[in-house]
């Protein structure tokens, strides 16, 4: 059968597995048709599917299980379907039994009833899981005993999964449907960008070892919770209905070698450059701790088993297909950097990424390899200047070196800084407050390169910084334990801004982060720091725009300094303070998009003071 012959309907499209799958599908020629409860959820997934290359938007049938007939439209819209696949689902825990049984058993008895009913149906594909599969049909229906032991023993979310298994596999026997079932391991993110939204699982453990979190490392050297790429499993399932050999089968779709639990958790600790957890603590004392100790919901526990999987059938279809495990340390780690850029879910969309240069793990937000990037300054990270990156567009925010989100320590940043500009092609910098002279140091390493300077209040902590402020082991204590409200009434003076600075006060109580940001303070509140700065503006030929709050002046050395400065400018932003990016966003952006940066050098001298704009 060819691409062109096939038309495959698919249910939970709109799901880490499903719209992988109809991506996978979608790019092997495939028509596909995906069964969603709403306009709105259709229209998601068209926008993410051509945000990942493909424009072909699948045909959008409504579906609504609680109705007898499930899925509404003209027949003629699905009648010619060769292909089903069974992605919906509940996967949450916490459910009630009733609940995770109508979400996933009811489910799927519904989808074979229909596919029952199609007359050029070929297979219809199931997707149960690693810990549940190899049901026995013949026990269905379950007895009510039966039953409420299995949902006793395992919890609503994985009993109703094992119940939903053995009545596809009876439901499907009766209809005489061919069918096949898909038993994934843990899914996570995709091989090559490591992009999921899945929060649960093993995934709320990577969260707590990159916030500090995790007291203990679970399990032991057999503890074995296995994984496999999201993308992998999409290419797997997308060529089943084209082998013979698969019908009536089912595949544990996993990767032997995923390291054990502890090791996995420790290889991205490492990679995260967060404490390892020295105490390990066993599955069966894990099992009688109380909630509040382990912070696991208790349905997560039956996860962590010593289980090995009959993983030889789906290897040899793989290899049959073409298809190779992606190495699973890389797709991980990947993974890893994908979850703490989008800040484990609470940043569910936009241009975020971890990049490498000097190799210095580095995040960034934004238009990636825009020319314009922005410096935050301590104990700002790039989220806060999030909004400002939006509205211009063609720009992107790093966080330093061990601040913000981004890993490493001072000493990388001569190195980082150069390559920023050299290897990233930075050539508008925007230094913020302590951050400023770091962008003129990169700007004057390469003039040629760098054609302008923007700097936004980069004098204000030399002179209004107290002696208590500038004192680093003080700064520090505050920083790693500040709140949002009150980080927000001591840089805008108004704690209404509290969610503008929270994530900036998550990442002080992350790590060495706060020590960092407290030695930055201390230095820029320092003469030394400011006499540097100011050297280095009155050697740099380029241009040079200074934007400052109109309620945080500048004083009348800086102006004078200014003035002898041939190519400055000066923007005072009305009703801003020290910080106007985090109370004035649109109005900083205008400024900073507001000044040229493609002009050649004239020489010096050649414009007499600066100007200034309000």
């Amino acid at each position: 059968m060819s691409a062109t012959d096939r038309h495959a309907l698919v249910f939970g499209a709109t799901g880490l597995i499903g719209r992988h799958l109809v991506l996978a599908l979608g790019q092997a020629g495939v028509r596909v048709s995906t069964a969603n409860r709403s306009r709105q959820s259709h229209q998601r997934l068209v926008r993410w599917l051509a945000d990942h290359g493909h424009h072909q938007a699948p045909a959008d049938l409504r579906v609504d299980f609680t109705q007898p007939e499930p899925l509404s439209g003209r027949a003629a819209d699905w009648a010619d379907v060769t292909e089903i696949h069974n992605c919906a689902g509940a996967y949450r825990f916490g459910m009630s039994g009733a609940d995770a049984r109508r979400a996933n058993v009811d489910s799927a008895r519904a989808v074979v009833a229909l596919a029952a009913r199609l007359p050029r149906l070929r297979r219809v594909v199931h997707v149960s899981g690693y810990r549940v599969g190899g049901q026995d049909p013949a026990l269905v229906p379950w007895s009510d005993e039966h039953r409420r032991r299995t949902y006793a023993e395992l919890g609503a979310y994985e009993a109703s999964k094992a119940e939903a298994d053995a009545v596809f596999q009876a439901a499907a026997d009766q209809a005489g449907l061919p069918w096949t079932i898909v038993n994934p391991a843990s899914v996570i993110g995709d091989s090559a960008t490591g992009e999921s939204d899945q929060q649960l699982g093993l995934a709320a453990s990577l969260r707590d070892l990159w916030r500090g979190a995790l007291p203990a490392l679970p399990g032991d050297e057999r503890t074995f919770v296995p994984v496999v790429a999201v993308d992998h499993l999409a290419r797997f399932m997308a060529v089943l209905p084209l082998d013979e050999a698969t019908e009536r089968a089912a595949y544990w779709v996993l990767d032997d070698a995923t390291p054990a639990l502890p090791e996995l958790l420790t290889l991205v600790a490492r990679h995260y450059q967060v404490r390892v957890p020295r105490l390990r603590v066993p599955v069966s004392l894990v099992r009688r701790l109380p909630q509040w100790v382990t912070r696991t919901d208790p349905e997560t526990l039956t996860f962590l088993s010593a289980d090995r999987y009959p993983t030889g059938p789906a290897t040899a279809v793989a290899t049959r297909h073409g298809l190779a495990m992606p190495d699973t340390t890389t797709t991980v780690l990947r993974w890893a950097d994908h979850l703490a850029a989008y800040r484990f879910g609470e940043v569910p969309a936009g241009r975020r990424r971890f990049t490498a240069p000097a190799d210095v793990r580095t995040f960034e937000l934004g238009a990636a390899d825009a020319p314009t990037v922005v410096l935050p300054g301590p104990p700002g990270n790039a989220d806060t200047w999030a909004p400002v990156a939006g509205a211009l567009g063609q720009a992107r925010v790093v966080d330093l070196p061990g601040l913000g989100l981004s890993r490493g320590r001072r000493a990388d940043w001569p190195a980082w800084s150069t390559a920023l500009v050299t290897e990233t092609g930075a050539r508008h910098l925007v230094g913020h407050g302590g951050a400023a002279a770091l962008a003129v140091r990169a700007a004057l390493a390469h003039p040629d390169l760098v054609d302008q300077l923007t700097l936004v209040s980069p004098f204000a902590p030399g002179t209004r910084v107290g002696r208590a402020a500038r004192w680093t082991p003080l700064v520090r204590w505050r920083l790693a334990r500040v709140s949002a409200e009150a980080l927000a009434r001591q840089l805008t003076g108004d704690p209404a801004l509290a969610e503008t600075v929270a994530s900036s006060a998550a990442d002080l109580r992350r790590g060495r982060v706060a020590a960092t940001a407290a030695r930055l303070v201390a230095d820029a509140g320092g003469r030394r720091w400011r006499h540097q700065l100011w050297a280095g503006l009155q050697r740099y030929p380029g241009r040079v725009h200074v934007i400052v709050g109109a309620d945080d002046p500048l004083g009348p050395a800086e102006r004078q300094l200014l003035e002898t400065l041939p190519r400055a400018t000066v923007t005072a932003i009305a009703g801003a303070g020290h910080h106007p990016h985090l109370t004035h966003p649109a109005e900083v952006a205008a400024a900073i998009g507001g000044a040229p940066v493609d002009t050649p050098h004239p020489p010096r001298g050649a414009s007499p003071a600066p100007a200034y704009r309000r």
